[in-house]
C-alpha cells in the first residue's frame, strides 16, 4: 500500500505492507484525511516522531475478524489507545499509543488499523467531508465537558484558527453570547454566519486596549497557538474566572503568575474530547463545518497538500485516498 512517512523532518511517499491485525483490531481503508497543525509540528520534530502521521480521517472497515458486523461501515476513531488492562481515561493512560502521533501509524496511508473499541460508525446523514472533522470538533466540545457553561456567562475565544472557530461554534450551543476574537475577517465570518459574535483586530497588541474596553469575562479560551496567547487570555478573565488553554506553542510561554494568584484565576488544560459527542453534534446539524474546508487534494498530491496546509492562515486541507 502507499503511505506517507515522516523521518528527520523529511516527507517520503513509500510502498509498504498493509497493517497486520492483532486481536480486537480492524483494518480500515482510508477514504479521506485532514491535515492538522499537529501533523505540521510532527514534521518539524515534535515528539521526535517517525512513522506514518494522520489522525483526522474517515475510513471504511475492510476487515474485522472479531466483530464482522463492522465490515463495510464508514467510521471515525478515537485516536488514544490504552493498554487493555488500563481502567482509566485512555487519553491519559501512561504509555498510551496515539494514532498518527505516538507509536501507532496513522491515516496518511491507504490503510491503517485501529482497535474496534475505538471506532464510531458515521450515520448516512453526515457527509464524509463533515465527519473528517470529528476529532478536532471533539476537542472543541471538550471545553463544555470540563467547564459548566451557563447562558448568562461572558465567554470569549481568542484565535480564529480552525480550532478557535470550532471552539467558538461549540460553545455557542451552550451560550448565545460567545465572542470570537481574531485577525482575519474572512475566517471570523465563518463563525459569524452561525451566530457567533466576532471582533477583528489588526494586531496582537490591540488586545490590551480591547481588554480595557470590553471588561472582564467569566471564561476565556486561548486558541491562538501563540506563546503570548495565554498571557492575553489572563488579561481578559475576571477575578475567580477561568482560562482554558486549548492550543500549545513550541516556544516558552510567559505569564503574570502574580495576577493568577491574586485574582484566583483557574487555568485549565484542554485536549482531546468525545468523538461520539462530536458525531452527534454533526448528525443534528448543530454546527456546519463546510466553511472551514479550503482545498481537497488526491493522495498522490500529498506534498502539495502539505505545503498548502503549512501556509500561514490556511484553513482545513483534506487529502482523498
Amino acid at each position: 500500500m502507499r503511505a506517507v512517512y515522516f523521518k528527520d523532518r523529511n516527507i517520503e511517499l513509500i510502498e509498504t505492507e498493509k497493517p497486520q491485525l492483532s486481536e480486537g483490531e480492524a483494518l480500515l481503508k482510508v477514504i479521506i484525511a485532514g491535515i492538522c497543525n499537529t501533523d505540521i509540528e510532527l514534521h518539524k520534530g515534535y515528539y521526535g516522531f517517525e512513522g506514518v502521521p494522520g489522525h483526522e480521517f474517515v475510513a471504511i472497515v475492510e476487515e474485522c475478524p472479531d466483530n464482522p458486523e463492522f465490515i463495510g461501515k464508514r467510521v471515525v476513531a478515537d485516536i488514544n489507545i490504552a493498554d487493555s488492562s488500563y481502567s482509566g481515561d485512555p487519553r491519559h493512560a501512561p504509555g498510551r499509543n496515539v494514532i498518527g502521533i505516538a507509536n501507532h501509524d496513522g491515516a496518511f496511508a491507504e490503510y491503517l488499523k485501529a482497535p474496534v473499541s475505538n471506532l464510531y460508525v458515521v450515520e448516512d446523514s453526515v457527509a464524509t467531508q463533515a465527519a473528517v472533522f470529528a476529532e478536532p470538533l471533539a476537542a472543541a466540545l471538550e471545553v463544555s465537558q470540563q467547564i459548566h457553561i451557563t447562558a448568562d456567562m461572558r465567554v470569549m475565544v481568542l484565535g480564529d484558527g480552525k480550532l478557535g472557530i470550532l471552539t467558538a461554534l461549540a460553545l455557542r450551543i451552550y451560550n448565545p453570547n460567545v465572542l470570537l476574537i481574531g485577525k482575519h475577517a474572512d475566517k471570523l465570518a465563518i463563525a459569524a454566519d452561525q451566530g457567533v459574535a466576532t471582533y477583528c483586530i489588526e494586531s496582537v497588541e490591540a488586545l490590551s486596549e480591547l481588554a480595557v474596553k470590553h471588561g472582564r469575562y467569566d471564561l476565556v479560551v486561548e486558541a491562538t497557538g501563540s506563546e503570548s496567547g495565554l498571557a492575553y487570555a489572563i488579561d481578559f478573565v475576571r477575578p475567580e474566572g477561568t482560562v482554558v488553554a486549548k492550543t500549545t506553542s513550541h516556544k516558552p510561554t510567559l505569564i503574570n503568575l502574580a495576577k493568577v494568584v491574586v485574582d484566583e484565576i483557574s487555568i485549565v488544560g484542554s485536549r482531546c474530547g468525545d468523538i461520539g459527542l462530536a458525531l452527534s453534534t454533526l448528525e443534528h446539524g448543530l454546527i456546519d463545518v463546510s466553511g472551514l474546508i479550503e482545498a481537497e487534494y488526491n493522495f498522490d498530491q500529498f506534498l502539495s497538500a502539505f505545503e498548502h496546509a503549512c501556509r500561514k492562515g490556511s484553513k482545513k486541507i483534506l487529502v482523498r485516498m
